[in-house]
């Protein structure tokens, strides 16, 4: 080969290895640095503390919007296990039915730690149930009923299951209340189960008067709601 055609040969490598070099440099520089890895955020005790009732009922709803909207926050949950293995301060406990359609975290979009769950079908009220929520802090008792009920509909019709029989009895004032009959009849079941949803917000005032002094006293709020399976929404009902 030529000299002059190795040089040029020689001087344009090198001239590509020196433009390679310097937008390799280039792009390094624009990389952002890494960073460490955020805590995860969890419920604690100050935290528990400064939140009001209304305040927690407004997180509830805030979150029910994002989960709606399909937009519900991204968890680390491993890391959210770590942080809350010290303790819990929940700031909210939810009454609701076993139905696997309503789950209460997902539906409120909250993390571990974040609210007592108690589901049970029809979500009838027993003694047992809520005073140890209040007991460790939480400022809001929610009883969460929902649309196309099975343990509505098996009140309705008067089923009569092994001791599913006397669960489902707990639910038959609330079905001589609403006036209907039909479990064929979505509008009868709805308004059945929100009459059953009232009905457990008067129990938990009158069965517990440990709760009662909470509620009395304004450290503790207790509501209502309606979770429409069709939808994802939860509507608080009016008492």
């Amino acid at each position: 080969m030529p000299a002059e055609r190795r040089d040029g040969s020689t001087r344009r490598s090198a001239s590509a290895v020196v433009l390679c070099l310097a937008l390799g440099a280039r792009v390094a520089t624009a990389e952002p640095p890494a960073t460490a890895a955020s805590k995860p955020e969890v419920q604690t005790r100050e935290s528990q503390a400064a939140m009001t009732p209304s305040q927690a009922l407004d997180r509830l709803k805030a979150g029910n919007a994002r989960f709606v909207a399909n937009a519900s926050r991204r968890r680390d949950w491993s890391a959210k296990v770590v942080a809350t293995t010290a303790g819990q301060f929940p700031f909210a406990a939810v009454l609701g039915c076993m139905d696997s359609r309503a789950p209460v975290e997902i539906v409120f979009d909250q993390g571990i730690g974040d609210v007592f769950a108690v589901r049970v079908g029809g979500n009838v009220v027993n003694d047992d149930e809520l005073e140890y929520a209040v007991k460790v802090g939480t400022k809001l008792i929610v009883v969460l009923g929902h649309t196309s009920c099975g343990a509505v509909k098996g009140a309705i019709d008067g089923v009569q299951l092994g001791n599913l029989t006397g669960l489902l009895a707990k639910i038959h004032p609330a079905v001589e209340a609403a006036h209907c009959s039909d479990s064929k009849d979505a509008g009868c079941v709805t308004k059945v189960a929100e009459e059953n949803v009232r009905q457990s917000v008067r129990a938990i005032r009158e069965r517990s008067p440990y709760v009662a002094k909470h509620l009395d006293d304004g450290t503790v709020a207790l509501v209502g709601g309606m979770y429409d399976v069709a939808t994802g929404r939860v509507t608080f009902l009016d008492h």
